[in-house]
């Protein structure tokens, strides 16, 4: 007869027997990675998965042999990183979706990088082995889900993994294949901050608006989120995705080597001294850290550089909202130190909350979506609103971006636009997708190009072509081009080769405000150099088929405002462009009007007059009036 319950410690809570299977939240951290789930009382917690703690270390020893056993992860492989510095991948979360030529690849790092044109990272492992970070991250997750089997005795096959909010469309990509390689199906990728304010918001259920201020080890993030009868919506995102504990470890372990030679074993001893040094001048004023003597004040002298530049994206992200918060959440074991809890209430004018683990909180929220997604009979309705941390768009002629999809839209989003052809008998067009704030496309990411084939060869602004950008819930982009006469279409998933670096997310935030009034410009000037080609091409076009209509005084009129618009458009003056068009315009009116009228005359030849008595077109003459519109000739 089975126990009525079962005690268990903390951590160690067992699952229902009747269930064979479960979803569990992982938190995939830089220094260190957790699996959280919600059993039959409702409330989310984290497994213990690493020697009797729920934090297992993001790291990752590959010993030789390359077999099954060769690979150790979590606190076993920090004590190989020593003695093993090459062999050992610590926080590989810092290398997802990033290119070799990434100037973070190789700072302060003591691996050995493959050759290679792909412009991913690889690194080179136990003597030859070459393994790249979706597959270190694999292992950590697999030893998450194998462990978390382990200790709930059932199996571990779907999971929603967290991410930063200001992780691109590569890093998710990376991430997403981490977790197909783990074995796990991957429910969702959910961003960090949302995952905490979660864990958060179904604890106490609040309202109002919060800030998630996440410092972790490797990345930072600021979400802005308004917590309202169940719904959480993210109203701006703004981070650092390399900022965090990694980054005060190795501003102190610079301190720690001052004067000694840089190899990679002394560089691996400083760092892991110096997160130590970090950990105890939380609670300590004082320690000793590599035959050193490190005070509290010289630790935060040391990364008061760091914090502040956490401020930039905080003021950023307020500003974008537009009003106060009224509480902020403290996530990530970096917040545990005192100048940046001190830093934090500075910045908001108010203590924020921390009475959740914040090196758990991440991974309850996650388990708590996951159970969300997977349970028959979910306890609370909560929808999440995530949104998109960059606009998204394309290139149009003359180089400038169109934007289907503006930054902070709440995700998943869709969005359609026409687009026409600018050439007579244009069969292509090619799709450049682009990333950024700017209104040119050379100041944004360019993100993927493809051509879309098989369009009517029709005059120029005949065909009709809808491109859709559509944003999923895990914030991977998809876009689809479809000429509307034939149904030809083309589609794509933007997965780029690398993510963006810290000086490009910072240069295009930054750039859009700071050059907003001479993109405007630009933008103006250019548009008004594309509409006055278009409008002299139609109207050389015209006289050269209908000149006869012309008078020989109205030719020269004609002709000479068209010569001063193309000297106009070779200046760099938009209101000279405009006068010269709407000049132009004036000009040609008369000759436009004669040319509609013999148009209509000729594509009503044939047809009776009763149509007409009876207010209708045919479909023949229905399509030459409309033609006509453009003042196209039909002939």
């Amino acid at each position: 007869m089975p126990a009525l319950f079962q005690i268990s410690e903390p951590g160690a809570s067992h699952a229902k027997e009747a269930c064979t299977t479960a979803a569990v939240g992982i938190d995939l951290g830089t220094t260190n990675s957790l699996v959280g789930i919600v059993l039959g009382d409702g409330k989310p917690r984290a497994l213990a998965v690493d020697e009797g703690s729920t934090l297992l270390p993001s790291v990752v020893h590959y010993g030789e042999g390359g077999g099954p056993g060769s690979v150790v992860v979590g606190r076993a492989a920090r004590r190989l990183a020593a003695d093993f510095p090459r062999d050992t991948i610590v926080s590989v979360k810092r290398f997802m979706g990033r290119s070799s030529a990434d100037p973070e690849t190789k700072r302060l790092s003591p691996y050995r990088f493959a050759e290679g044109a792909s412009g991913v990272v690889r690194f080179v492992v136990d003597g030859g082995r070459i393994v790249n970070p979706v597959e270190v991250s694999a292992e950590i997750l697999r030893a998450l889900r194998t462990r978390a089997e382990e200790r709930l005795g059932i199996k571990v096959h779907q999971a929603v993994i967290t991410v930063p909010a200001y992780f691109d469309d590569a890093q998710r990509q990376a991430t997403k294949e981490a977790g197909r390689l783990a074995g796990l199906e991957v429910l969702r990728l959910l961003n960090e901050p949302t995952a905490a304010a979660l864990a958060y918001g179904l604890d106490k259920r609040s309202r109002g608006m919060f800030a998630v201020y996440d410092l972790g080890g490797g990345t930072f993030d600021i979400s802005i989120l308004q917590l309202q009868e169940g719904v959480f919506e993210v109203k701006a995102v703004g981070g650092d995705s390399a900022l965090g504990g990694d980054d005060f470890d190795r501003a102190l372990a610079e301190i720690l080597l001052q004067g000694r030679e840089h190899t990679p074993r002394l560089v691996r001893e400083a760092i892991d001294a110096a997160k130590q040094a970090k950990e105890e001048l939380t609670r300590a004023e004082v320690t000793e850290a590599f035959g050193k003597r490190v005070t509290r004040p010289q630790l935060e002298e040391a990364i008061r550089p760091l914090i502040e530049k956490t401020g930039l994206a905080v003021r950023r992200a307020l500003k974008d909202v537009g009003q106060k918060v009224d509480g902020v959440i403290l996530v990530g074991g970096s917040t545990r130190v005192p100048a940046v809890r001190r830093y934090v209430a500075e910045l908001f004018g108010m203590e924020p909350l921390a009475d959740i683990d914040p090196d758990e909180v991440v991974a309850l929220g996650a388990a708590v979506q996951a159970n969300l997604l997977t349970a028959e009979s979910p306890q609370h309705d909560v929808l999440l609103l995530d949104v998109a941390p960059l606009s998204l768009g394309l290139e149009t002629m003359g180089g400038l971006v169109e934007k289907l999809i503006l930054r902070n839209t709440t995700i998943p989003a869709n969005a359609t636009q026409e687009f026409t052809t600018f050439a007579d008998a244009q069969t292509g067009m090619d799709i450049h997708v682009v990333q950024g704030e700017r209104e040119l496309v050379k100041d944004c990411r360019s993100l993927a190009k493809f051509t879309l084939s098989g369009i009517p060869p029709l005059p120029a602004g005949f065909a009709r072509v809808a491109v859709t950008f559509q944003v999923d819930a895990d914030g991977i982009l998809s876009v689809t081009a479809k000429e509307q006469l034939t149904g030809v279409s083309q589609s794509i998933t933007v997965k780029p080769s690398h993510g963006l670096t810290d000086e490009e997310i910072e240069r295009m935030l930054l750039a859009s405000i700071e050059h907003a009034e001479e993109d405007v410009q630009a933008r103006l000037l250019i548009d008004n150099r594309v509409e006055a080609q278009r409008i002299v091409k139609a109207v050389e076009k015209q006289v050269e088929n209908n000149g006869d209509l012309l008078e020989p005084h109205e030719r020269e009129e004609i002709e000479n405002a068209v010569a001063d618009l193309k000297g106009a458009v070779a200046g760099s003056d938009h209101h000279k462009i405009k006068s010269e068009i709407e000049r132009l315009d004036k000009v040609s009116a008369d000759f436009a009007k004669r040319v509609m009228d013999r148009g209509i005359e000729r594509a009503l030849k044939g047809h009776a007059v009763d149509e007409f008595d009876k207010g209708e077109l045919s479909p023949h003459a229905q399509k030459a009036y409309s033609a006509l519109q453009d003042t196209e000739d039909p002939a």
